[in-house]
């Protein structure tokens, strides 16, 4: 088996659960810590945050990034390494909101057509949140999901949104 050089240059991918833009928990600070502290540099994207850096830094990282992430309270860690940042990122914009949906049904638990209208709400808010509504054709990918109507997703937008304005439901 080939041993690959300590000095090649890798890229990682990777995406802390819960994540919430603007307002990341100490479990994402930790994971960021994990890298910074090993003086690779995050790019914080949208969906994910890449790292760039030496082979064995990079795995030292992400083995620190993994027990220190989940240690401050991550649920979910996805990552993906791989031989240059171009080749990351390459699953499509539709990949990252399966993605936030599962994490949705992990975090409400079962089945999203068995989900009260309560938990429809928590799960729109916190899709709200996390960008799913920019991506196109969310709402009827979410609608879909859930077994409720466009109109009902629409309609719990406008509600947090109402709410938010500080305006009465």
């Amino acid at each position: 088996m080939a041993r690959v050089d300590a000095k090649q240059r890798v890229a990682v991918e990777f995406l802390v659960e819960p994540f919430v833009e603007g307002a990341p928990g100490n479990h994402v600070m930790a994971a960021i810590e994990a890298f910074s502290s090993r003086q690779l540099e995050v790019e914080l994207g949208p969906f994910a945050s890449i790292a760039t850096g030496p082979i064995d830094s990079i795995g030292e990282a992400v083995s620190a990034m993994v027990v220190d992430a989940m240690n401050a309270g991550a649920t979910t860690i996805n990552l993906s390494v791989a031989s240059d940042a171009r080749e990351l990122g390459s699953s499509s914009l539709h990949d990252a909101l399966d993605a936030m949906l599962r994490a949705a049904e992990r975090e409400v638990g079962s089945n999203p057509k068995d989900w009260t209208r309560e938990d429809k709400q928590r799960v729109i808010r916190m899709l709200d949140e996390r960008g799913a509504f920019l991506l196109r054709g969310a709402v009827h990918d979410v609608a879909d999901a859930m077994g409720v109507s466009r109109i009902t997703v629409y309609n719990y937008l406008n509600a947090i949104e109402d709410r938010s304005e500080g305006r009465a439901t």
